[in-house]
């Protein structure tokens, strides 16, 4: 489905965490040219400088109005995605190549459902003007 103007910054967020997720995936099979370590450190810093941020707007302003609609599955499952890829990178917890494997498949699955449910629902339900803040806030954070 084409992606609608409004969404397409969070769209084009998806393409980075996709390769994110494949890189993470394969550093934790041993596969690759990056040690897990090394993977582990550009995915703690791409979570709070892109993934974080990408969460914070689709949970403001995408999922509350979807919700009203009658969307509340979609919200759950948001949320559920959301709490468990932050849980991935809870200070202290373990850092081991299979934690980082288990992390990207969770960030792929996660892009997938909201590339074809998620923002499909979004595109079909959502007035203009919800669709509009969406958009106001993907810009307010520098895109």
């Amino acid at each position: 489905m084409k992606r609608c103007d409004s969404l397409r910054s969070l769209s084009e967020d998806h393409h980075h965490a996709l390769a994110l997720a494949r890189r993470a995936r394969r550093a934790g099979a041993g596969e690759g040219e990056a040690s897990s370590e090394e993977v582990w450190a550009e995915v703690e810093r791409r979570f709070a400088t892109e993934l974080e941020p990408h969460f914070r707007i689709e949970e403001e302003h995408l999922v509350p109005p979807l919700a009203a609609l009658g969307e509340a599955g979609l919200a759950r499952r948001v949320a559920a995605d959301h709490a468990a890829l932050r849980c991935c990178l809870q200070p202290g917890g373990p850092r081991r190549p299979s934690d980082l494997a288990r992390f990207g498949r969770l960030l792929e699955r996660h892009v997938r459902f909201e590339e074809r449910e998620l923002f499909a629902a979004a595109q079909e339900r959502l007035a203009a003007a919800a669709l509009e803040a969406v958009a106001a806030a993907c810009e307010a954070r520098g895109d």
